[in-house]
Parts: C-alpha cells; sequence; structure tokens
C-alpha cells in the first residue's frame, strides 16, 4: 500500500464516520472507527523513500476531515451532558451558588 493509498482510506472511513454520526447509527460509527484505525496503523508502517505528488493534500484532506469528525464528537458530548442534567433536575443550568453552568 503506498501513502497514497491509506490516506484514501483513512478519508473514506472518516466520511463513513461523520455520517454516522449525523445518522446517530452507532454500529456504523464502530465499524468506520475501526477502518480508519487499521488505515492509520497500516499508514504507520510504510518506510520513508519519496513522497507522492498528491499525498500532501490528501494529509491535509484527512486533518479537515478529522476536525470536522472532532467538532461532531464534541456537540454529540454537549447534548448528552445538556440530557443529563434536565434529567438531574439541573435544565436551566444554574447552580444552587447562582452562578451560570458553562457548556463545552
Amino acid at each position: 500500500m503506498t501513502r497514497r493509498e491509506g490516506l484514501i482510506r483513512v478519508i473514506d472511513a472518516l466520511h463513513v464516520e461523520i455520517a454516522a454520526m449525523k445518522a446517530n447509527d452507532v454500529a456504523a460509527l464502530d465499524r468506520a472507527t475501526q477502518a480508519k484505525l487499521i488505515a492509520i496503523d497500516a499508514l504507520a508502517t510504510i518506510e520513508g523513500g519519496a513522497l507522492e505528488p498528491d499525498v500532501r493534500e490528501l494529509a491535509e484532506e484527512a486533518q479537515r476531515l478529522n476536525d470536522t469528525a472532532r467538532i461532531y464528537v464534541n456537540l454529540l458530548a454537549a447534548n448528552v451532558r445538556r440530557r443529563l442534567q434536565m434529567l438531574a433536575g439541573d435544565a436551566g443550568g444554574y447552580r444552587s451558588n447562582g452562578r451560570v453552568a458553562a457548556y463545552a
């Protein structure tokens, strides 16, 4: 496998991860994450040598998609935290000391 092929696998898996998060499909998210990790591990085994011309652009695209996936994860976590606070009776986000709770 070349770096180019490995990065394309990572990018494809990131697209599937993002789609799975949008659809709240946990099983698809798990499969995509496993595929991404396998592709990243395979990339790590590639020895030095000349870089293909478009490898840098692919790496930058993978980074952008990874950042997008990270944002979705943070939004999902914030939604879970908000729902748990609502279940705990802290729906307004206010603390007993009168301060407003911070949301990430």
